[in-house]
């Protein structure tokens, strides 16, 4: 069960996402992260049983954000679920880019894990609003790329400033999904 919210323990998530972001979670161990985040292993398994529950923490927002969008989007039609899913995808992935980049660096071994169960089913249900609720297959394929898209692009650290970064991320979405841009 995870102890309450302390100092040392953001500083030890803040660290941990770094460091996985950098080096990948296989390529990180608890003795990085202690030294990263200064302070002891010891002082981290006060905080955290592992490196596994370090992971599904900083995992969870993301997936929980992803399933509540896909709440709010459940609610909207064939096409006007279309601009909300692309502009909220995309803020999504900035908001969380980091743990995307970590994801992405390990994804069959990121995919099994427990705290991602969740992301199969949320991103059948973004592909669904972002294909504006057409079983086209040229609906279908071209909201699947998006989510790509998307997704490799803020994994990639690309050295745009975050407006124009967001700005163009919805812009090439709404294109590659046949609507208009304004």
């Amino acid at each position: 069960m995870p102890r309450p919210p302390s100092a040392m323990r953001r500083q030890i998530l803040d660290a941990a996402l770094r460091l996985f972001a950098e080096h990948g979670f296989k390529g990180t161990s608890l003795h990085d992260i202690a030294v990263e985040a200064h302070c002891s292993k010891a002082s981290l398994l006060y905080h955290f049983a592992g490196k596994d529950a370090i992971l599904a923490e900083l995992l969870t927002p993301p997936a929980e954000s992803l399933t509540a969008m896909n709440e709010e989007l459940e609610a909207l039609n064939g096409d006007q679920a279309v601009e909300p899913a692309v502009t909220g995808f995309v803020g999504l992935a900035m908001r969380f880019h980091l743990e995307v980049k970590i994801i992405f660096a390990e994804l069959p071994d990121m995919l099994g894990h427990p705290a991602l169960a969740v992301i199969p089913r949320a991103i059948d249900r973004l592909a669904d609003a972002l294909a504006g609720r057409s079983q086209e297959p040229r609906a279908r394929i071209m909201a699947q790329m998006v989510i790509g898209g998307v997704a490799v692009t803020v994994a990639g650290d690309v050295d745009v400033d975050p407006g124009t970064m967001r700005t163009e991320m919805v812009q090439g979405a709404l294109r590659t999904l046949g609507r208009p841009t304004g």
